[in-house]
């Protein structure tokens, strides 16, 4: 198994661009859920914003297939955007309990054996361990993950949910916060559990005895392990790198980028192109060495770009007369200047209470565009 979890992720446009002209949707769909499936690891570039779900899809329609093999690609996709607007309608609402209090919660810590890779679960300790080596993580398994911290050592979802957001590459906040929430059951109708079995399953193992060798039923009343009842609360903490002085026109627009954007071919290329890294930001959402230095590592392929380490408000009073852009996100709402649109996939806004509901309408804008093109 160690073999199908060596995961490398390029930094360099033209890398990004060949990894997309890779993704394979049939077999996608056919087996994304195994260990070793076709996933496309595409999440780091999309999450940093160099690459947007509109272009990964419109990539997929041009490759002339039937709409029902990219369809599943085209709906996970999907989950992206929709986590994304649940974030921009809820904003901080979204890092408590959405819908209803998780059930069960026993702690707000994370078991310490998650933390140390030591569960005794043979694919999710190898999968731990490969997300503080690669930056990433199988979603099949971050569900597995999940489901032990929530509904079996019920910890609350928020601080793993931060542990784990803190070590990926592909860290948005929304789809990790989200998913957590709909694991623990406070985003959803009921909590999502795993057993032994279903590892086994996925992963290629032969793993018996272990605390999840238990038929489905014994979930219904669960008690916490041995094994998981030691937790700890982990220091998350950002080390940014030091801001050097600013050396810019003030007769030109300046175009922001940020942990979340870092699209190069966004901004013109005569405009002051800034990387604008706020220490608030980063307590508030704190990422680990890895993930920020592949940020920065992305942030090379824009051309000529300047980078701040401060607040905005810092950098607004030191140049008050520039104009400023940046691409709307929940994370730079305190932004002042022009405020440019993200390329979603759909024309869909606003909070869908579940993704079937928002995905219906995403069908329906489908269907019309698609009636549209043979009139």
């Amino acid at each position: 198994m160690e073999a199908h979890l060596n995961y490398t992720f390029p930094t360099t446009y033209t890398e990004i661009l060949e990894r997309l002209a890779t993704v394979k949707p049939r077999e996608y769909a056919r087996n994304r859920n195994f260990i070793d499936g076709a996933v496309t690891q595409l999440s780091p570039y999309i999450s940093r914003g160099v690459i947007s779900t509109k272009m990964v899809y419109t990539h997929l329609t041009a490759l002339g297939l039937e709409f029902s093999a990219i369809e599943k690609l085209v709906q996970e996709l999907a989950w992206r955007d929709y986590w994304q607007q649940v974030w921009i309608d809820k904003g901080d609402e979204m890092n408590q309990d959405l819908r209803h209090s998780q059930p069960d919660v026993n702690n707000r810590e994370i078991a310490e054996v998650i933390a140390e890779a030591q569960t005794g679960i043979h694919a999710i300790d190898t999968a731990i361990t490969s997300l503080y080596k690669t930056g990433y993580m199988h979603n099949h398994i971050r569900m597995y993950v999940a489901a032990v911290c929530c509904n079996m050592a019920k910890n609350h979802w928020h601080h793993p949910a931060q542990w784990m957001y803190y070590h990926l590459l592909d860290g948005d906040w929304a789809s990790n916060a989200l998913s957590w929430q709909w694991v623990a059951g406070s985003n959803s109708n009921k909590k999502y559990v795993a057993n032994q079995d279903n590892i086994n399953t996925y992963c290629y193992t032969q793993q018996f005895d272990t605390f999840l060798d238990v038929p489905y039923e014994t979930f219904s009343n669960f008690e916490i392990p041995k094994i998981l009842e030691n937790t700890t609360q982990l220091s998350l903490q950002t080390l940014l790198p030091d801001s050097k002085p600013l050396r810019i026109s003030e007769e030109k627009p300046v175009y922001l980028f940020t942990y979340y954007n870092l699209d190069p071919k966004w901004a013109p290329e005569d405009a002051t192109k800034i990387l604008i890294l706020e220490p608030s930001h980063f307590k508030k959402y704190p990422v680990g060495e890895k993930p920020l230095q592949f940020a920065l590592d992305l942030s090379k392929n824009i051309d000529g770009l300047h980078l701040f380490v401060g607040a905005f408000s810092a950098l607004k009073k030191q140049y008050p007369k520039l104009e400023f852009h940046y691409k709307e996100h929940p994370t730079n709402m305190h932004f002042e200047g022009l405020a440019h649109d993200r390329d979603w996939m759909f024309n869909v806004t606003g909070y869908y209470r579940s993704f079937f509901a928002f995905w219906k309408k995403c069908k329906k804008e489908l269907k019309q565009k698609k009636s549209a093109q043979e009139i």
